[in-house]
Parts: structure tokens; C-alpha cells; sequence
């Protein structure tokens, strides 16, 4: 035999003894590995247990949502001119019918200069007309009474009459015109008032101000009628608005209380209630809105800020709560292991209800009891010995 041949062999030979070797090594020294459950007759597990106990669990949903104002209104003129003045801008309080903004009002005021004057004109022929109807009666009174006494004639009569009833004809024409020219006096004064832009809302129970949101025009554009100047925010209350889905819906009602958190204002929180529910779900994304009611008046909260309303779907009194971390599964069933008298653990299945943070209501069995694994339970297997060193 060649060197090379003998040189492979021990190669070989030397592979085989060393696998040989491991195999021996790994038989006497062979350790159970972590997540091996421990069967009864094994040797005790460490583990750290926790009492069951009694008291009060909420089902608690956070949804997310944001804010908008409690009222919001865009302050437009109703006619058409050169903005003069805005005595306003961004953030500054408004009260309800204060003056915001003023238009070219040379025009308006020339339009109302003339329905004065024509007014005047038909004051004038009014005091004309009864003038002449006061002759026209005297004198159809003396040719009735000269007719009586067959003084003149009928045709004479006749004529008088008609002279008299024609003046009154006038002057119920004079009158109308009055009223007319008065009227449109009226018009012309209400196109001038509107050159002074005034931010008016309904009285709503409180004269609290409203703050400028946006401004849209600047002085000296020209602009039409009904185009936006400003937009005006009612802040003092808010709404947050956010969306729930069909599981959550029924479990909503108007009143309920919710806490109100936001990003740009950590550590506090807010208390809202729900106002309104929409009667029914969009169909893109199968949710319904709805919209809580906030108090702000430090004005701390602003429309548009992201909100986590946490609102109480449920609530359970003197319910058996165990820790959640207890809870483990096997063979496709939820339960946990309960420690007995005798140091062993006894695999109990359970059916949960409310789960609050770390607790979780024991609907099932309801007379559940004693102490719980927390620690070290996916070791075990029912009836394992335990060895419990930390409550």
C-alpha cells in the first residue's frame, strides 16, 4: 500500500474514534433542555407564583382620533369692493359682532346721498299733492252747495268732482312714492353697512370670544361678494372626532365619559363625553364616526392636535383576576397552573373575560383560588413537582 492510501486510512480511523467519542460524552452528560416540561417524578422546579384575588377589572379601547373646533364659520362680505381695512389677524379674539373688516364704501355712500335726495323730491310732491287736493275739495264743497241752490250747472259739478277725485288719486300716488323713495333710502343705508364686515354667530348661552383661524385676504385686493376673509374658531370647546368598528359600535353610548390624551400635551389628560354616534358606517372602511365633547378653557387643546381617546366598554365587580403572565396553553386549551398543598402544580383550565393590564378576569372556574405560576409554568406539565421561591 502506497504512503497516501495509509495516510487516508488513519484519517478515517481517527474520524470514526472521535465520533465514537462525542457519542459517549453526550449519552453521560446529557442535560434537559430549558423548555422541556418537567413530568411528575422529575425533579422539582423553580418557579415564582402570585395569589389569586378579588376585585374590580374594565375592558378599556383606545381609539384614535383628532380635534376639530365646537363651531367654525368663514366671515365673507355680502358685496363686492376693494378691502380697506382688517383689523384682525391669526389668533386674535374676536366677540360676537365686532367690526373685522372694512371696504371702499365711497360708492355706497354716494348711492345713499341720492336715495335721500330723491326721498326729499317725494316729500315734496306729497306736500304738493295735499295742497291741491285741499283746493280741489274746498272748491267741489262750494260748486255742491251752489248746485243745491240751482246755482250752476250739473256739468259744472261734475267737473269738480272729478278735479277732486283726481287729486286724491295723486296724492295716494305722492304717498307711494314716499314710501318707495324710503325704501330704497333703506336699501342703500343696509349695501353701505355692508361695507363694514362684522363677524356675527347666534347667541349660544355664553359671550365667551372666538379666536381667528385663518386669514385669507389682504388690504387693498379688490374682491367679490361672499369671498373669503377670515375663518373664525369657537376653541372654548372641542370636539374629537374618531372612528369605531362594527365590534365596538354597540357598546357606545351617548354620555359615556372617556379620557382624552394628546402627543403635543404629555402627562395630561382630559375629560370628554360622547356626544354624538353616527347612525350608520361608511362603506370604504365599515366604521362609524363618532365625536366626543371637550371643555378647554385654558385653551390648551388646538383643532387639527392628534388625540387617544380611552373610553370603558366594560366593567366587572368582585371578579376572580389573575395575572396574565400564568396563563398558558396546552393541548390547545387556556388555563394555568394552580400550586397545591403538596408542592405540585395542577394544570386548571380556565375561560378568561376582561383582560386590564397585567390582571385578567377568571370567568371560569368561578371559585378559583390559591396560587398561580408566573414564572417558570412552561416547564410544567399537570402534577409536576414545584419548588416556590418568590410570591
Amino acid at each position: 500500500m502506497s504512503q497516501r492510501g495509509t495516510s487516508s486510512l488513519k484519517l478515517v480511523v481517527l474520524f470514526i474514534v472521535a465520533m465514537a467519542a462525542w457519542l459517549v460524552y453526550a449519552k453521560l452528560f446529557e442535560k434537559r433542555t430549558p423548555d422541556q416540561a418537567v413530568r411528575p417524578g422529575d425533579g422539582a422546579v423553580t418557579v415564582h407564583v402570585a395569589p389569586v384575588q378579588l376585585g374590580t377589572v374594565r375592558e378599556l379601547r383606545t381609539f384614535s382620533g383628532t380635534l376639530i373646533p365646537r363651531a367654525q364659520f368663514i366671515v365673507a362680505p355680502r358685496i363686492a369692493g376693494r378691502l380697506e381695512r382688517v383689523f384682525v389677524d391669526l389668533g386674535d379674539p374676536v366677540r360676537r359682532g365686532q367690526l373685522v373688516a372694512l371696504l371702499d364704501d365711497a360708492e355706497f355712500v354716494q348711492q345713499v346721498e341720492q336715495a335721500r335726495a330723491e326721498l326729499e323730491v317725494a316729500r315734496a310732491n306729497l306736500k304738493e299733492a295735499r295742497s291741491d287736493l285741499d283746493i280741489a275739495e274746498k272748491d267741489f264743497v262750494r260748486i255742491e252747495s251752489l248746485r243745491a241752490q240751482d246755482v250752476t250747472t250739473q256739468a259744472e259739478l261734475d267737473l269738480a268732482r272729478s278735479k277732486h277725485l283726481a287729486q286724491q288719486a295723486r296724492l295716494m300716488v305722492a304717498e307711494a312714492q314716499v314710501n318707495q323713495r324710503l325704501a330704497a333710502l333703506r336699501a342703500a343705508e343696509v349695501r353701505l353697512g355692508y361695507t363694514q364686515v362684522r363677524a356675527t354667530w347666534p347667541e349660544n348661552g355664553h359671550e365667551l370670544p372666538r379666536v381667528v383661524g385663518e386669514r385669507f385676504a389682504d388690504e387693498g385686493a379688490t374682491i367679490s361678494a361672499n369671498v373669503q376673509v377670515l375663518s373664525v374658531l369657537d376653541i372654548a370647546g372641542l370636539r374629537a372626532v374618531f372612528h369605531v368598528t362594527e365590534r365596538d359600535y354597540p357598546r357606545l353610548h351617548v354620555g359615556q365619559a372617556a379620557d382624552v390624551t394628546l402627543d403635543a400635551l404629555p402627562g395630561m389628560v382630559f375629560a370628554g363625553r360622547v356626544s354624538r354616534i353616527a347612525p350608520v358606517f361608511r362603506e370604504a372602511s365599515r366604521q362609524a364616526r363618532v365625536e366626543l365633547e371637550l371643555a378647554n378653557p385654558e385653551r390648551l387643546m388646538k383643532p387639527g392636535m392628534f388625540i387617544k381617546a380611552t373610553l370603558e366598554l366594560d366593567r366587572a365587580e368582585e371578579a376572580v383576576l389573575a395575572p396574565t403572565a400564568a396563563l398558558v396553553r396546552r393541548n390547545g386549551e387556556h388555563g394555568a397552573f394552580l400550586v397545591q398543598d403538596d408542592q405540585r402544580a395542577r394544570f386548571v383550565r380556565v375561560r378568561v373575560g376582561i383582560v386590564e393590564g397585567d390582571l385578567a378576569q377568571i370567568v371560569e372556574p368561578a371559585d378559583l383560588s390559591g396560587l398561580v405560576v408566573t414564572l417558570g409554568q412552561h416547564l410544567l406539565e399537570d402534577g409536576a413537582l414545584v419548588r416556590v421561591t418568590e410570591h
